[in-house]
């Protein structure tokens, strides 16, 4: 692969980030593209080849497809954070082509039908491991993964950014190149790369985001939609790299992926004005376009059993328009992304208004409503079930307030529940175990919930008639009409959900 783009010497500034981002994006996702192919080739030679030989192709194809998945990241995170672009620019020229060459020398091997396919393999195997002393074919893509993974530090500013790590991994590439007689890069820019800055930044916020951790936490549950609706974007969309840079002080949230990554989304809030906005990124044949537009700008609201139907406000037309279908596999990953997005418009300072109907999830039927006392605060519960899946889910959000209804936390009930799942403690207070909360706010703190040794979850309710009609719900079917009855008759269904 050729250098990104053919220069004499790096551009600064905003004139940089300009040039550079549309050949640098194109770039990555050319390679990603380049990599799924291969990984995708190496497994059907897996699947030819005897279960001694699956070891090590596991081992690779693992590697590749972490390569392809770095690579994105990198893409979309480079759109993002574009004023930081010149100081990734050189990195990356070093690490391209040579990734470049070893993909295409490995399909070269795999394509060679002068051998049989366990030949191919050995050959490929040892001969590309013997090109740098000391650095298998396994640990050539370790080595590239590293790399990327440091470059992603240096895009976003992390203090964790090890410089001196970066520079002992180029040298290895640059070793690699030379030996696989690729023409050297450019000098690397060392100037643009200012540690200090990086702590300045990071030292603005000094705790992380709720919704960072959002999609860290493993699912208790994975309850798939039977039927699958398709994921697409409707923009309006622009070139991947044409986007007007953002601002520098802007910190990446949550990325979610569609349709075996076809379409991404981003969540990213500017500091400047704490605003969160979402970015879309479609790939339509090898092209890939985005659109990026405050979350205060959106509408969210459930379609069918599996999308969630973002729309905007089209001034030009006065109308609503469609801007993005999101199609998810499972009703908990819905879930958490609608909570998330609506946690986020709703705390906006941008938001004017949101409409009631938005604080309930379509499809999902109300069985239960109270006041609690929750971590010192005045919330309301609600129990619902899900009617394409059938799963059920507790939901806390704020009681009453400019932020009434906000979603504060919600947790999914594990299937099938024994008898040790609920214990009621006191006329008022209820423990739950095996209950884990997605919390979608910063002050509220669930390890003040946790009671007993075995740290159950406990629901204070503001009267015990709702702690009893709580007990009877899960002691008997979950169609129980009178669960429904609400805890207060200012809390109707739109207001409540």
């Amino acid at each position: 692969m050729d250098p990104i783009v053919h220069r004499t010497r790096t551009p600064t500034g905003r004139l940089a980030a300009q040039q550079l981002c549309p050949q640098l994006l194109n770039g990555c996702f050319l390679e990603a593209d380049r990599a799924d192919v291969v990984a995708l080739n190496l497994q059907g030679l897996r699947n030819a080849l005897p279960e001694s030989f699956h070891p090590h192709l596991n081992g690779i194809i693992e590697e590749i497809y972490n390569t392809s998945r770095l690579l994105r990241d990198l893409a979309e995170q480079a759109q993002i954070h574009v004023t930081q672009l010149p100081a990734v620019f050189d990195y990356l020229n070093v690490v391209l082509p040579c990734l470049c060459k070893t993909l295409r020398d490995i399909m070269a091997f795999y394509e060679d039908k002068s051998m049989n396919k366990e030949h191919r393999w050995r050959t490929m195997y040892h001969k590309m491991g013997n090109e740098l002393p000391g650095t298998t074919l396994p640990a050539r893509f370790i080595m590239y993964n590293q790399f990327l993974r440091l470059l992603q530090d240096l895009l976003t500013r992390s203090p964790n950014f090890d410089l001196n790590a970066m520079e002992s991994l180029r040298i290895r590439i640059l070793q690699l190149r030379e030996a696989r007689k690729i023409p050297p890069p450019n000098p690397i820019r060392t100037d643009l790369i200012r540690r200090d800055e990086a702590l300045e930044f990071w030292n603005q916020e000094t705790n992380s985001h709720w919704a960072e951790a959002i999609f860290t936490q493993p699912l208790p549950s994975r309850r798939e939609f039977k039927h699958q609706g398709r994921s697409d974007a409707f923009g309006p969309l622009q070139k991947l790299g044409h986007l007007p840079p953002l601002s520098r002080d802007v910190k990446i949230l949550v990325k979610r992926s569609f349709d075996t990554d076809r379409i991404s989304v981003i969540f990213f809030l500017q500091l400047r004005n704490q605003a969160p906005s979402i970015l879309i990124r479609s790939k339509v044949a090898t092209q890939n376009w985005v659109s990026v537009l405050g979350v205060h700008e959106l509408s969210i609201r459930r379609e069918g059993e599996s999308v969630l139907h973002l729309s905007r406000w089209s001034r030009s037309e006065q109308r609503v328009k469609p801007w993005a279908n999101l199609s998810f596999l499972t009703w908990e990953e819905m879930v958490l992304f609608y909570c998330t997005f609506l946690c986020l418009r709703v705390t906006s300072q941008l938001t004017l208004n949101v409409n009631p109907n938005e604080f309930q999830l379509r499809k999902e039927r109300r069985l239960f409503q109270a006041q609690i006392i929750d971590d010192g605060y005045q919330h309301v519960l609600m129990v619902f079930e899900d009617s394409a899946t059938g799963g059920c889910r507790l939901h806390a959000a704020v009681w009453e307030g400019k932020m009434r209804a906000c979603p504060v936390w919600t947790a999914f009930i594990p299937p099938n529940v024994s008898s040790s799942w609920l214990l009621r403690k006191t006329k008022r207070r209820i423990w739950l175990r095996d209950i884990q909360p997605y919390v979608f706010c910063e002050h509220y703190k669930p390890m003040h919930q946790r009671k007993g040794r075995f740290g159950a979850y406990e629901l204070c309710f503001a009267h015990s008639e709702a702690a009893t009609r709580f007990q009877e719900l899960f002691a008997s079917s979950p169609n129980v009409s009178a669960a429904s009855v609400p805890d207060s008759p200012r809390h109707d269904v739109a207001a409540a959900n």
